[in-house]
């Protein structure tokens, strides 16, 4: 069973990339968008605050409505289709998925089951927070994401 918690989450900028995305070509985006989005963080003097992030629009389907990027201290200048964005405050149901993304799916209906379960409705906007990544990290099975989904 997953550990899940309730937190409140401040309010964090964040310089990202947000497309329309084929479910079969994310992996390919978060790859571009994490490069392109560090690419500009760097022109601007900028480092992150914290690890990479997806930040997911609706329930995903065939197309995902999805950002990619990092949170920064302060606002960034726009910079092609880097952007200057938020991770919103408020509270938020966390969980951390340790394994390889295709067993993701677990902690998610994890995470399903205690929002039914504690009677509280999730936002149609969430995010994850990738804290070793399974395509760096030396074993898949060690590779941790966090599961930041806010409560309406």
């Amino acid at each position: 069973m997953t550990h899940i918690r309730i937190t409140e989450h401040p309010e964090q900028a964040t310089a990202a990339i947000r497309a329309q995305v084929a479910m079969a070509e994310l992996a390919d985006f978060f790859s571009h968008a994490f490069s392109d989005t560090m690419a500009v963080l760097q022109k601007q003097g900028v480092q992150p605050v914290g690890p990479p992030f997806g930040k997911y629009y609706g329930q995903p389907g065939v197309q995902v409505d999805v950002e990619a990027g990092f949170p920064v201290a302060g606002a960034i200048e726009p910079a092609g289709n880097v952007v200057p964005g938020e991770l919103p405050a408020g509270r938020v149901v966390e969980a951390t998925h340790i394994g390889p993304f295709d067993t993701l799916a677990n902690t998610y209906a994890d995470v399903e089951s205690f929002f039914v379960q504690h009677k509280l409705k999730p936002s149609a906007v969430m995010w994850e927070n990738y804290l070793a990544d399974p395509e760096t990290e030396q074993s898949p099975e060690n590779a941790r994401t966090q599961i930041c989904w806010p409560v309406d």
